[in-house]
């Protein structure tokens, strides 16, 4: 054990002096806080971006691939289904999923109420795993009978509770085209995507239904929406996929389709970084505030090292050895109180949110563990690069004068 390393220890673990005491308490409290707060906010804005952005790909996929004109409403333009494009779009890595459907704007009349919303027209091919998570009340449609399938539709609980309906119920839809066309649907099914955006303008039925209202052909369709294997890649896939798109044909990403969201979301980012250069500053002045009272409470110990030959070099590693004690116990309590609360969160929903402000009931919180190496590691580096400064006050201790000092 080296010299530094030795007296260190030795006045950690068994140093009776009580002058710094409690400025040493606060620095690790300061360093608990900080860290912990670091690993909850960095773990809440992940949650955050994890599960918005499931709830609008769970709806909308990653992209959708329409046909090429000006057309900007809610109201497909139809095209023939390509099944060599979809068979060579598959084949890519990135793709997983190629689902067509087709949207077309009605009009709901239910118990003297109406309501202007969108129609998703979906076919058995639908993956319907996201919505099967989020059912609220009944099923999702069975297109095992095509038929009976054409009459049933699927509302948002917000829909749902406006014109004061239940699974089971009927209601008509009005078409507004040349001539109006009005369909009568049964509820099968309510879920609750949680963003309003889209739980008060959409609902789903069949797509083999829009297909006879708008007199199309048989094989005609309005738009695909494909799913990727990897979100981080969806530019990528997006370009890639452009490279073997029909002339007619146009793709748009989820986040093009939704830009206010996903720029909210990069917002969050930029408060991550605020927080996590606030608590590191506050925990570097606990540490350099606790350092320095150290160092004047141990001056005639400094003065007397000096005069025996320590170099200040080895003095101040002494410091800084403490220093790092302090830190490590500062991280480990820091590490218990975020994931401990993080955990905590996960199984009990315990803190909950506005879902019209934050488009899920309650903080949503998922740790990496990558980031909770970076924060700890990230922490220790600057608070020990920091504290070699204030720990330079050992050189000007002249050793006369601190062995006087009392």
């Amino acid at each position: 054990m080296s010299f530094a390393s030795f007296i260190s220890a030795r006045i950690t673990f068994k140093s009776k002096r009580t002058f710094s005491k409690l400025i040493v308490r606060i620095a690790i409290i300061g360093i608990m806080l900080g860290l912990g707060v670091m690993i909850l906010s960095l773990a809440i804005v992940k949650g955050f971006k994890h599960e918005i952005r499931e709830k609008i790909r769970g709806f909308a996929g990653d992209i959708r691939v329409v046909k090429l004109d000006n057309n900007s409403s809610y109201e497909s333009s139809p095209f023939v289904d390509d099944t060599s494009f979809t068979k060579r779009a598959l084949k890519s890595p990135f793709i997983t999923r190629i689902m067509p459907f087709a949207t077309k704007p009605g009009i709901i009349k239910a118990n003297n109420e109406i309501e202007g919303v969108v129609l998703k027209g979906v076919d058995k091919t639908y993956d319907w795993t996201y919505f099967k998570k989020i059912m609220v009340a009944g099923s999702v449609i069975d297109f095992t009978d095509s038929v009976e399938a054409q009459k049933e539709i699927m509302l948002s609980q917000t829909t749902a509770n406006r014109l004061k309906l239940k699974v089971g119920d009927k209601l008509l839809m009005y078409f507004v085209q040349e001539p109006l066309r009005k369909r009568q649907f049964k509820i099968k099914g309510i879920f609750n995507i949680g963003v309003e955006e889209v739980d008060k303008t959409f609902v789903v039925g069949s797509l083999s239904l829009i297909n006879r209202l708008n007199n199309w052909k048989a094989n005609e369709i309005g738009e695909y929406e494909l799913r990727v294997s990897d979100f981080n890649a969806v530019d990528y896939a997006a370009d890639r996929l452009d490279d073997i798109l029909p002339v007619k044909l146009r793709s748009y990403t989820v986040e093009e389709d939704y830009p206010p969201i996903f720029e909210w979301l990069k917002l969050l980012d930029v408060n991550s970084v605020v927080m996590l250069a606030l608590m590191t500053l506050v925990a570097v002045i606990n540490m350099i505030s606790a350092l320095l009272i150290m160092i004047l409470e141990r001056t005639t110990m400094i003065g007397m090292f000096k005069a025996m030959g320590a170099t200040s070099w080895k003095i101040q590693k002494i410091f800084l050895y403490n220093a790092a004690y302090l830190i490590g116990l500062g991280l480990l309590l820091g590490n218990a109180l975020g994931l401990g609360l993080g955990f905590f969160q996960q199984q009990t929903h315990f803190f909950k949110l506005d879902q019209a402000s934050y488009y899920m009931t309650f903080v949503p919180v998922e740790f990496n563990l990558g980031d909770i190496l970076m924060l700890n590691i990230g922490t220790l580096v600057v608070c020990l690069l920091v504290l070699i400064v204030p720990s330079m006050l050992v050189s000007k201790i002249s050793p006369v004068k601190a062995i006087r000092f009392k």
